[in-house]
């Protein structure tokens, strides 16, 4: 009986896996067709010497070369990471506490609303506010001056104070969005833990340290992981407040590549800005992960 099953069944699975393959085929399809292949022909752009007109010549790792011998290029990778290391410390940390803080806290609704309405705002339009307040002469050049200070930075102007203060308008626009999903993480904690380590004494940091912050391990993990990959690729705020200057002296590698690529029609470097960007990015979210599931699993 066993015997005459077998075909039976593996007959009828086979309808099913054509009606999935049937299913899945589009979905595959679109993703090499929007993904994959624009990859590819990156990565092949990279190799060669292009300025959109006529047939790209191939040239090896020429480019590759010459991105590594650039000092602006250098200059870029700089400002990323202290991009990165910023936005970790800055609107994360920020969005914890204010999470923190709020969290119990009668109308703590009302009082997370001012911090995430920013996020609704574009990079560039953030970029755009905070130029006001920052330029030469601007609002909080005015502000200070009304309290006698007149001798202030040029907030903007100044290499490496232009990408704190961009990092700080990045905070203000992130700030909410990361306290909100700290906020949802808090709330999903069962109540009895919190309750055992409050009759045990456990209040305020020792509270934060005992119980909050390791139930919060797996938000945490998101929110960081976000951020990074969010960082390594910034641009639209930066081309909105200092397009990358004075000079190159605040250029990140995203806008490095778009200046190399669409200002300079340098296909082929600004391709190779691209992989190089593109596996840093990789290469980075597969540490954070398995970094994150080695601790989960105590390795």
């Amino acid at each position: 009986m066993t015997s005459d099953q077998t075909p039976t069944l593996k007959r009828s699975k086979d309808p099913f896996a054509r009606s999935a393959a049937g299913f899945i085929a589009p979905g595959v399809i679109l993703v090499a067709v929007l993904l994959y292949l624009p990859l590819l022909w990156t990565t092949f752009l990279s190799l060669t010497e292009y300025n959109g007109l006529g047939d790209p010549e191939w040239v090896g790792f020429a480019n590759y070369l010459e991105m590594l011998d650039d000092p602006g290029f250098i200059g870029s990778v700089l400002n990323t990471l202290l991009w990165v290391g910023g936005t970790l410390l800055v609107p994360v940390g920020i969005g914890l506490g204010v999470a923190l803080l709020t969290w119990n806290l009668k109308g703590g609704t009302w009082l997370r609303l001012p911090f995430l309405i920013p996020y609704a705002l574009s990079g560039i339009g953030v970029g755009v506010i905070w130029s006001f307040i920052l330029s030469g002469d601007g609002a909080l050049d005015q502000a200070l001056a009304a309290f006698g200070i007149a001798d202030t930075p040029r907030w903007l102007v100044d290499a490496p104070l232009n990408t704190v203060v961009m990092i700080l308008a990045t905070a203000w626009q992130g700030v909410g969005v990361n306290a909100l999903l700290f906020t949802i993480g808090l709330q999903s904690i069962p109540k009895e833990p919190l309750e055992a380590a409050r009759v045990d004494g456990a209040n305020g940091l020792r509270l934060f340290r005992s119980i909050l912050w390791p139930m919060l391990r797996p938000l945490t993990a998101v929110v960081v992981g976000l951020s990074i990959v969010a960082s390594l690729k910034t641009f639209d705020i930066v081309q909105g407040m200092t397009k990358g200057g004075p000079g190159r002296a605040s250029e990140t590698l995203a806008l490095t590549m778009y200046k190399e690529t669409f200002v300079n029609s340098e296909y082929g470097l600004g391709s190779a800005i691209a992989v190089f960007l593109t596996v840093v990015t990789l290469a980075a979210s597969i540490l954070y992960l398995r970094q994150q599931l080695s601790s989960k699993h105590g390795v």
